[in-house]
């Protein structure tokens, strides 16, 4: 037993809200130890969109190599599928490379298929019948749309949260196309990773504000622009990675739908419930997860914790 666990990768995971400050901490700890970091942030793949998904710098990112940032154009829309393979891939050249992954971010379902071993369905996308799918959503609403994928196949309706219209989509596609129930395709497999997960967290009233301080300071470094200049591009405002907090609302203001002050409004209010729901994906009772608060001695504690983790596997 003991010889088939150290033959596994060890994985370092740092995960926790938007806005808790993982990104700073995850590259101290990845320069005291060696590490390089594979991002688990679905807002980072996308080139140009660098103000408004809080993107690591390029100074930040020339401290401590980062992987799987800036991977695809906006109009190139990853999913969970094309993610997964990449992500082992980087995971495994860095433990060749001698090095230490970490994987770093705030979006729970592609950590939680990462380290649980999640098989994804091997049907390709079909842009057509995507595009039907969608018009027929934007018909029949995400209420009905979910009574549509709740008939056909339950157990793939209830585990999607909330009105997530594109993973019901993504069922839906998956029944279309395969024929089988999108839930019978999906399982999990064993990985070889030998996992730490590491948890930041913060007040939620603190964490509210520093939202609050990110929202003007990507004002302040130039986010209308950056919108402006996707647009420019001819990017279309209707991608889905131009949907995300903040681009769509800078573009309803672009388009003067609304005023900058709802805008800014908007954003903390919207960010505000994407915390609330990433709650549902780090909980704070999860035995897996260490959690740590934010302050002076986190980085100290979590190096502790690291080393322990790496000499007792």
């Amino acid at each position: 037993m003991t010889t088939e666990i150290k033959k596994h990768i060890p994985l370092i995971v740092i995960l926790g809200p938007t806005a808790v400050g993982k990104t700073e901490l995850s590259i101290q700890l990845a320069e005291r130890l060696g590490g390089e970091i594979v991002s688990a942030d679905s807002r980072l793949f996308y080139r140009g969109m660098d103000i408004g998904t809080a993107k690591p710098t390029p100074a930040e990112r020339a401290r401590v190599p980062h992987h799987l940032i800036d991977v695809a154009a906006p109009d190139e829309v990853w999913s969970l599928a094309l993610y997964l393979p990449a992500a082992k891939k980087a995971i495994q050249g860095i433990h060749q490379r001698g090095k230490l992954p970490f994987l770093v971010g705030g979006t729970g379902q592609y950590i939680q298929a990462l380290v649980e071993g999640w098989r994804i369905p091997a049907v390709g996308p079909d842009p057509a019948l995507r595009e039907a799918l969608r018009s027929w959503a934007g018909e029949i609403g995400p209420g009905g749309l979910r009574a549509r994928l709740e008939t056909l196949d339950p157990a793939a309706a209830a585990a999607i949260d909330g009105p997530n219209t594109r993973r019901m989509i993504r069922a839906l596609e998956v029944i279309f196309r395969s024929g089988e129930l999108f839930s019978a395709q999906k399982g999990k497999s064993p990985t070889p990773y030998h996992v730490l997960r590491l948890g930041l967290t913060r007040p939620r009233p603190e964490l509210y504000e520093r939202v609050d301080l990110r929202i003007h300071n990507m004002l302040e470094a130039g986010f209308i622009a950056e919108v402006k200049s996707l647009l420019a591009q001819g990017y279309p405002p209707t991608l889905p990675p131009l949907s995300a907090i903040g681009y769509r609302q800078i573009i309803h203001y672009l388009n003067n739908v609304i005023t900058l002050e709802e805008a800014v409004r908007q954003m903390g209010s919207r960010t505000r419930k994407f915390i609330r729901r990433q709650a549902n994906w780090f909980q704070a009772d999860d035995p897996k997860i260490h959690w740590f608060k934010v302050s002076e001695s986190a980085l100290t504690e979590m190096e502790v914790e690291i080393r322990d983790f790496l000499e007792n596997i």
